[in-house]
């Protein structure tokens, strides 16, 4: 029996050596390790043997198995490097070849306007809040001076969601919102952009979903002198220094006076044209002095604090500064459209 167990040892290590993959080399372990193999057949059939033999026939057998599998696992490794190997060799990367070019993005020119707006502002000393864009009746109309029976809320056909909850017509709630927050005490001064809501049928200049930035200052001895030199700030840094402004007076129920500003119109600089319907304006936004009763409901003595507001329309800029003359395009996500906006220099 221990001749057997030596040529089963030098049987099994000559095919480990001549194994040229890991499925043969497998197939060697399970010939002469597994539960069928010789030498498991030569450990059943020690109960045969003389009991002085049985020990030495054991340990025999044992070293021969561990042998066999000591160089199956050196095989192993050494056929597993070749593998590698092999695999690097077909997944070579020939760097000689050109690199697949990256497309630069462009950011939307809504975007871009309202980070040039938010710059602008922040220079200014104003920060930036956000709101929620499903809002509270009470803060989308009560707190801005529009009580429920107020005919202004005619002018804001809403999206209800309940007779409480409904889509933000505008970014004005946030005025509110803030001057709570700060319980009677300024300064606020404070700038809110974001999407808002209104029942409309979409057409070139309408669209029932827009983008707004609401501004709002509040501060003792806040003036409509503030307010005017404000926006002026704003127009010309949006449209340029040759432009010219005009307040005219208008009613919006959360200001007191309000009015409405237009700049003069860049096609015909002033003399008329289609674009601004023969008058040389356009409007571009609107504000006023913020209303007593907004600065009383939420928390100000309007005997003490005044302030001012207004509301900016970044689609209206977006259109006039960079002559788009459909609304649509905003949202239609047509790749042409986009292309035509050149890339935002990194700061």
């Amino acid at each position: 029996m221990k001749e057997r167990l030596e040529e089963l040892k030098q049987e099994a290590l000559g095919k480990i050596e001549s194994s040229q993959s890991l499925k043969e080399l497998n197939d060697v372990r399970v010939a002469y390790l597994g539960k069928k193999g010789p030498i498991t057949e030569v450990l059943r059939g020690m109960g045969k043997l003389a009991p002085e033999e049985r020990p030495v026939i054991g340990a025999l057998a044992n070293e021969v198995r561990a042998a066999i599998q000591e160089q199956i696992e050196a095989k192993q490794k050494i056929l597993e490097e070749k593998v590698i190997a092999e695999k690097l060799q077909k997944e070579s990367i020939d760097i000689t070849l050109p690199g697949r070019p990256i497309v630069q993005g462009n950011h939307h020119p809504l975007t871009k306007i309202i980070e040039e707006a938010e710059n602008l502002f922040i220079g200014l000393g104003y920060t930036i809040a956000e709101g929620p864009e499903v809002e509270t009746d009470y803060y989308n109309f009560e707190a801005l001076n529009l009580p429920k029976d107020h005919p202004a809320r005619d002018m804001q056909d809403s999206f209800y969601i309940s007779e409480e909850l409904l889509l933000r017509t505008h970014t004005s709630p946030m005025q509110a919102r803030t001057m709570e927050k700060h319980e009677g005490k300024g300064p606020v001064k404070i700038i809110v952009p974001g999407k808002v809501y209104r029942r409309d049928d979409d057409d070139a200049t309408h669209s029932h979903q827009f983008m707004q930035i609401e501004g709002l200052v509040v501060d003792e001895g806040i003036r409509m002198s503030d307010l005017k030199g404000t926006l002026a700030l704003f127009a010309k840094k949006m449209f340029g220094e040759e432009r010219d402004i005009r307040y005219r007076p208008s009613f919006f129920p959360f200001t007191e006076p309000s009015v409405e500003i237009d700049i003069s119109c860049k096609i015909c600089h002033g003399d008329g044209c289609s674009v601004c319907k023969g008058t040389g304006w356009i409007e571009i936004l609107g504000g006023g002095m913020v209303h007593p009763n907004v600065l009383r409901m939420s928390g100000f003595d309007p005997e003490n604090y005044t302030g001012f507001a207004f509301g900016i329309g970044v689609e209206r800029i977006a259109m006039l500064r960079y002559g788009i003359d459909d609304i649509r395009h905003f949202y239609t996500n047509d790749v042409r459209f986009l292309k035509q906006f050149s890339p935002v220099e990194s700061n």
